[in-house]
């Protein structure tokens, strides 16, 4: 494995955060090789089922959490985004949801919003040579740069 580690951020609407723990726990070895970050409750929801698996938790995502974890990808903290998303639930934080979302998309960051992206993104080659992943990454920032010839 690479010397260099993963900020992987892993955020679930309430109803998901069991499922999302539960796939933190099948992948808990590739995952404990990286920087975990989570926010408040998802990150509690995965430290009762893994309690030595290290994991930053930062606000919940009502309280701010989602903004957060947005501010941690721009200063380019966070590499991945696991993000099991209930579409079923109105969640009175939309507007964050899709901020978070935006801006992951802005910046090139992989990002799961369901199960079987997140079993994808777990087996890519970057997990355990995260240099590959700045081989693929595009930012739309960098890319409005080369549409304008400014690169």
């Amino acid at each position: 494995m690479s010397a260099r580690t993963l900020g992987i951020a892993l955020v679930a609407h309430d109803r998901m955060k069991p499922m999302l723990a539960e796939w933190t726990a099948e992948h808990h070895e590739r995952l404990a090789r990286h920087r975990l970050f989570a926010t408040g409750t998802t990150g509690e929801t995965i430290r009762e089922r893994l309690p030595d698996l290290e994991i930053t938790c930062l606000a919940s995502g009502s309280l701010g959490g989602d903004l957060q974890i947005g501010a941690k990808l721009v200063d380019g903290e966070i590499d991945m985004l696991v993000f099991f998303v209930d579409p079923l639930t109105p969640q009175p934080h939309d507007v964050d949801v899709k901020a978070l979302i935006r801006i992951a998309t802005l910046y090139d960051v992989p990002m799961a919003c369901n199960r079987a992206t997140a079993e994808t993104l777990i087996a890519a080659p970057w997990i355990e040579q995260p240099e590959k992943l700045e081989q693929v990454q595009q930012p739309l920032t960098r890319l409005d740069a080369v549409i304008a010839g400014k690169t």
